[in-house]
């Protein structure tokens, strides 16, 4: 188990999508709906990728009426019928960040036209499929809130917080494999296929989890100069303002140094 954090890139991400909620539960919504027509069932119990976007979508409060419509669109017929297609697109940005993005479109021209145009006003560079997905890992990520009101939790309020090699402990017995210590979270990482079975095990041992998802982790961060760190993420900005596009993951190191000329930006 580690303890190190990488995860504020995501949560300045998550902070940029919230302020365009409406486009966010639209992406969600179509996540769902492509999962559920992939995998054939309307029952998450039945079909683990429905249950890991229906939970993706629970952590960003998408409203239960809009899942439910969601699953019932990926069976429709005729207008209400779902015909989207899974594609990635796969490039450089500025200081040579690679960028990867996974997209769900009903028209792939628009798509590849908005995507390199993107690419280009960045000064940046869109690859071949292939050309830098190898710097990544899917894992199944798990968010845990530290901060909860309450002496029956095992992760407590500040006052009554838990030692760290009991989380630890707790994560291991979940079946996690691996965790980081990210501020108020604790980030609990797992094997793509596992994500659901281990927060299950979490939830079993009194542990409140505040989000499941599935991502994209890089394998060697790219060391980036400060300087250039906020043209990378206007870069990812542009992209994940793409209706088409549901995720965009970049490989920047986040270094103290980094977070700062973000937050200096913001």
């Amino acid at each position: 188990m580690s303890g190190h954090s990488k995860w504020a890139t995501t949560k300045h991400r998550k902070a940029a999508q919230d302020a365009k909620r409406s486009a966010l539960f639209s992406k969600l919504s179509r996540n769902i709906t492509v999962a559920a027509k992939e995998g054939g069932d309307p029952n998450p119990d039945n079909n683990a990728s429905l249950a890991a976007a229906i939970e993706k979508a629970k952590g960003y409060s998408l409203p239960k009426d809009k899942i439910k419509t969601a699953i019932d669109k990926a069976f429709g017929t005729g207008k209400d019928a779902a015909n989207y297609e899974t594609l990635t697109y796969e490039g450089y940005g500025p200081a040579g960040v690679a960028i990867y993005c996974e997209a769900l479109t009903d028209n792939r021209n628009r798509t590849a036209a908005d995507v390199g145009a993107a690419f280009r006003h960045a000064n940046g560079s869109l690859g071949t499929p292939g050309c830098v997905g190898f710097q990544f890992e899917r894992k199944g990520q798990i968010m845990v809130e530290k901060i909860i009101p309450s002496t029956e939790k095992k992760v407590a309020d500040k006052q009554n917080a838990v030692d760290e090699d009991e989380f630890m402990l707790a994560v291991a017995e979940a079946g996690g494999s691996d965790y980081e210590d990210a501020g108020d979270e604790w980030i609990v990482y797992t094997a793509p296929n596992d994500l659901m079975a281990v927060k299950n095990a979490l939830e079993a041992q009194d542990i409140e989890v505040k989000g499941a998802e599935l991502t994209m982790i890089p394998t060697t961060p790219t060391e980036v100069d400060p300087k250039d760190a906020a043209k990378v993420m206007r870069l990812v900005d542009k992209l994940e303002e793409l209706e088409d596009l549901q995720n965009v993951y970049h490989s920047m190191d986040m270094t103290d140094e980094v977070i700062a000329a973000l937050e200096q930006e913001d």
